[in-house]
């Protein structure tokens, strides 16, 4: 995968510790308030479907860094045009867990903590949402940044998943595990290597790898969504004729990347890429009138997609 330059080295340190972007400043300052609950739960037909919070970090001033292609003054007007205002905007980390047939399946596992102060609420929000990590057995997951992984295992580099199977995106496993990567790497990058190759660690002979398309567990296939990172996946929960897309970090803050799909942040890893997979997810959502969920959404993180000018917008769901 050709990766962009200026996208790789601005990245660095999110790919390292992907939630400590803005964490310094969102001490010191007013923070937005937070919105929403910390748990939402909805049926896709027999399947029950709960998203929760494991926090949020802020970002005091996003007209400076976060776009790659937008100015500043652009930037102002989509917060404008959202309703957002100043210039700081909420990071939310939400994680998805599926129980049906295939027990209880946790899509991604939030970040551990690593995001800031007023991040590493994922265990006592599960506890509010009637979860034990016990009882979670399976774990698929969309990429492998920080903020995704970091909640594999605990301050001691204990598993926090005992009984959980692991599946992994063959790609995106491809890509992390590989020492020649690792080696070309620049060194601010090369943090986020050995941080998969420690979170997966505990986890080692239950990890199994998929194929684009898969079908993951009963109920949840995997859909190839490269572009973020090498091989980024989004999951599509379904059950008769009624179906949910999880789309991990494919679709970041809708003010920006829903109304502007053309706009890539500086996290996307292949920006070409990942424009591409954006204007696809967002017109098959639109399209579709499908649920999406979004990893770093305002709770309740689900809503439909519509079609706005010559972008699209987020309808959230009714917490």
């Amino acid at each position: 995968m050709q990766m962009n330059r200026r996208a790789v080295l601005g990245a660095t340190t999110l790919l390292a510790v992907p939630g400590l972007v803005g964490a310094r400043d969102a001490a010191a300052q007013a923070a937005p308030p937070v919105v929403g609950p910390a748990v939402h739960r909805f049926q896709v037909g027999a399947l029950r479907v709960t998203v929760v919070t494991d926090g949020t970090n802020v970002r005091q001033d996003v007209r400076q860094g976060l776009v790659v292609n937008a100015s500043a003054e652009q930037v102002s007007g989509a917060l404008q045009a959202a309703g957002i205002q100043g210039v700081a905007m909420r990071n939310p980390f939400n994680v998805t867990f599926v129980e049906g047939p295939g027990g209880l399946v946790a899509i991604d596992v939030g970040t551990g903590g690593i995001g800031g102060p007023q991040t590493g609420a994922m265990h006592a929000n599960m506890r509010e949402a009637g979860l034990d990590p016990a009882r979670v057995t399976r774990i698929v997951h969309t990429h492998f940044h920080g903020d995704h992984i970091g909640g594999l295992t605990n301050a001691e580099g204990a598993a926090i998943y005992p009984n959980a199977t692991i599946a992994v995106p063959e790609r995106e496993w491809a890509f992390w595990m590989d020492a020649g990567e690792e080696s070309r790497a620049s060194e601010a990058r090369r943090p986020a290597f050995a941080n998969a190759r420690r979170r997966f660690g505990p986890y080692a002979q239950k990890v199994e790898r998929f194929a684009p398309d898969a079908q993951v567990a009963p109920g949840i296939r995997a859909v190839a969504t490269n572009g973020h990172s090498p091989g980024h996946t989004s999951f599509l929960i379904h059950d008769g004729n009624e179906q949910a897309l999880v789309i991990g970090d494919a679709i970041t803050t809708p003010a920006f990347f829903m109304a502007n799909p053309e706009w890539y942040p500086v996290f996307d890893m292949d920006p070409t890429m990942a424009v591409e997979t954006r204007k696809r997810l967002l017109d098959r959502a639109a399209t579709e009138r499908m649920q999406v969920i979004g990893y770093h959404f305002d709770m309740p993180a689900t809503g439909r997609v519509e079609r706005a000018g010559t972008g699209y917008r987020l309808v959230p769901a009714t917490a």
